[in-house]
Parts: C-alpha cells; sequence; structure tokens
C-alpha cells in the first residue's frame, strides 16, 4: 500500500458534533484494522490536516512534517485494530501518535547542526510566541483535548486552528474575520487555561 503524500489543504474533521464524528472515526478505525483502503484514503482525509499542523508545530520543517505525517498514517494503517475507543477518541489516538512521532524525529535530528540551523532559519518566519511553543511540544493530545473544554468558544476556535491546524496568528484572523491582535490574545489566553488545566509551570 502507498503512504499518502502531503495532506490536502482542503481536509478538514468530519460534520457534525463530536460524538459524530468520533462514531464516524471509530468505524472507520474499524474498516481499517480488516484492511479497508477506501475507509483508510477518507480517514487521511478527515484527519490529515490535523496531524499535519502537529508535525509542523513540532518540526517547523515542512519536508520533515510530510515525512512524519506519512510515517503516522502507516502506522495508522498496521495498529488500527491496536486502536481502544475505551481510552480515548480516535482523534486524541491519532494525535497522541503524531506528537510522539514528531517528537521521536527531533529527537533523531538533534545532533545534525545543518537541522539545528535550519530550525533556527525557520522558527523567525513562523508567527507563534514562547507560549505556543511549550504547549505544542510538551503536551500530550488526550489531555490536550479534554482540556480543550474549558476554553471559551472564540478561545477553543482559535486554539484549534493554531495547535491543530499549524496556522499562524496572521491566518486564523483572516480565517475567522478577526483582527490579529484579538487572536493573539485569544490564543494566549486560551494557551495560558490549558496550560493552567494541564497542571503545566
Amino acid at each position: 500500500m502507498e503512504t499518502p503524500n502531503a495532506p490536502n489543504p482542503e481536509a478538514a474533521a468530519p460534520p457534525g458534533t463530536p460524538a459524530d464524528a468520533n462514531r464516524r472515526l471509530e468505524a472507520l478505525l474499524e474498516q481499517i484494522s480488516r484492511g479497508d483502503e477506501a475507509a483508510f484514503a477518507e480517514f487521511y482525509e478527515l484527519t490529515s490536516r490535523r496531524v499535519f499542523g502537529m508535525a509542523r508545530r513540532v518540526l517547523i520543517d515542512v519536508e520533515l512534517s510530510e515525512d512524519t505525517t506519512q510515517e503516522v498514517y502507516l502506522q495508522v494503517w498496521q495498529n488500527a485494530a491496536k486502536f481502544n475507543p475505551d481510552a480515548g477518541s480516535p482523534l486524541a489516538w491519532l494525535m497522541t501518535i503524531s506528537h510522539r512521532r514528531a517528537v521521536d524525529k527531533v529527537r533523531s535530528s538533534q545532533s545534525s547542526t545543518d537541522r539545528e540551523a535550519k530550525y533556527g532559519a525557520s522558527s523567525q518566519d513562523i508567527d507563534h510566541d514562547s507560549v505556543s511553543d511549550e504547549v505544542g511540544s510538551r503536551l500530550e493530545a488526550e489531555a490536550v483535548v479534554r482540556c480543550l473544554d474549558t476554553l471559551t468558544d472564540t478561545q477553543q476556535e482559535s486554539v484549534r486552528l493554531a495547535y491543530y491546524g499549524g496556522l499562524t496568528y496572521r491566518e486564523v484572523a483572516e480565517k475567522l474575520n478577526a483582527a490579529v491582535p484579538t487572536i493573539k490574545s485569544r490564543i494566549r489566553d486560551g494557551l495560558i487555561r490549558l496550560k493552567t488545566c494541564l497542571g503545566v509551570s
């Protein structure tokens, strides 16, 4: 089976309520565990933007993020039968895999001075701050999903676009038709509330 290429920028979460989305993703994982490639393609389309966003948030580098995204979906294809709905939602399971893969990629690349130089140069071009960096690199996906429910609707929407979608402040502002300072404030306040919920100092 071919692994997917770079995620479709139009890919989005399943429509409907979170419960509807969870049921659909659970059904797709069940089909994937039986080798259903059409179900795998749909699962990829529904979730790849978030996986790529997670990888990009941790790795910065686009090519490394694309490679990591492919590795995540290869792992999904091979291990869909191991998904346990009692342990969390399909998206939480997927984002945990994504976060761990991205962190592993950072660790394996740590000794490369070229990689570090490229990371430093790239990080200057991405509009985010140290609070977002710390949350993005340290928090497990299940805990983030759980604590997102403690945010206001506007904070939650802004944080989801930045954290899962990998968008910059400016891109989030354009998407939500709001001023950049407003979005910065929403995201910063939301991430601070997330840190409090998760007990991150």
